[in-house]
């Protein structure tokens, strides 16, 4: 659900960058409260898990299209909203810098469209009140399709409401969202079922590693250590080898474009466009996800674990520079 910059136009990008930010200041706030250090490697770990399960596309039965992880409610059903709010937008601004995967001046829009709701009210009002008197398997599958389907469907709304804002012309609202939603909710539905089943591990493994467990009243599996050392060499895999067979279709948003304005690919002119795709160009190392001179499946599997290490040097660093997860002084 990336947003190309050809989709907004510059007010609308500069009130979602001010909302976006807003947000983030936020969160940084109310981390900083937080005084769990072991959360410090398992923003990493877990950020890397996501950038590396965003590559792998997956068909959609019987439409032609293909979706992907979006990962908020993965990130704060672990680490809170609040850091996994930050660990998303992370995410989001590597994949924008780094590959050029999501336009710059459209990056405020897909950090609300894919942090928010899913970091927010994916945990907030769903997660949180499904938790309340417990956790179980049985609510986690629960609450993790729940709040995947239902976040999925604000952030897909949320794009045809951005275009129209932006006066997209080619992407009237009512046809538009009409295609947006169902596509969505299908690609909703099987996020929600490998949430759940990526929660379901953890809580057999480690269960006070997922936000609202407290003191876990059951021994976990493995121990903390482990427990991230098997998601690390999960999203090593997902990003080095499982990336080389994802989905060639169009993903839902591009699906949806094709369908309703007969190309993915819109076009859009101007000074700030312009230098918005200048940025984009002088910071993407790899474009793409793949070689600049090269069509070698080699170029994919370098994306993926550049990626993933980026991520995890990028939450690292804030953790550091805005001293997350200290111990406090009693």
């Amino acid at each position: 659900m990336h947003m190309a910059d050809a989709l907004v136009a510059p007010a609308v990008a500069a009130t979602m960058y001010v909302a976006s930010t807003a947000a983030a200041a936020d969160s940084i706030k109310k981390v900083r409260l937080d005084s769990e250090p072991k959360k410090i490697p398992a923003m990493g770990v877990m950020g890397a898990f996501v950038f590396a399960a965003q590559m792998i596309n997956f068909t959609i039965p019987g439409t032609g299209s293909s979706g992907h992880l979006c990962g908020g409610m993965l990130l704060s059903a672990m680490l809170g909203p609040w850091a996994g709010f930050l660990t998303m937008t992370g995410i989001l601004l590597i994949q924008c810098l780094l590959f050029a995967d999501g336009g710059l001046l459209a990056l405020g829009c897909n950090i609300w469209n894919m942090a928010f709701y899913g970091c927010f009210v994916g945990a907030l009002l769903i997660w949180k009140p499904f938790m309340r008197r417990g956790m179980s398997k049985k609510k986690i599958m629960a609450a993790s399709i729940a709040a995947c389907v239902l976040t999925l469907q604000m952030g897909a709304f949320s794009v045809t409401l951005e275009t129209l804002a932006s006066g997209i012309a080619e992407l009237p609202f009512s046809v538009f969202v009409s295609v947006m939603q169902p596509i969505h909710l299908a690609i909703g539905l099987v996020e929600g079922i490998i949430t759940a089943s990526i929660l379901c591990f953890v809580y057999e493994a480690r269960p006070e590693m997922l936000w609202g467990m407290g003191e876990a009243k059951k021994e976990g599996r493995f121990s903390f250590r482990m427990t991230l050392a098997i998601l690390t060499a999960a999203a090593a895999v997902l990003a080095g080898v499982v990336s080389l067979f994802a989905s060639s279709l169009p993903d839902g948003l591009e699906w949806s474009m094709e369908r309703v304005a007969g190309t993915a690919e819109l076009e859009a002119s101007g000074s700030i466009y312009a230098a918005a795709d200048q940025v984009q160009n002088a910071t993407a190392v790899l474009p793409d996800y793949a070689f600049s001179f090269s069509d070698s499946a080699a170029g994919t599997t370098v994306s993926g674990l550049l990626g993933a290490a980026a991520v995890i040097l990028f939450c690292a660093a804030s953790c550091y520079i805005f001293k997350f997860f200290q111990r406090k002084k009693q």
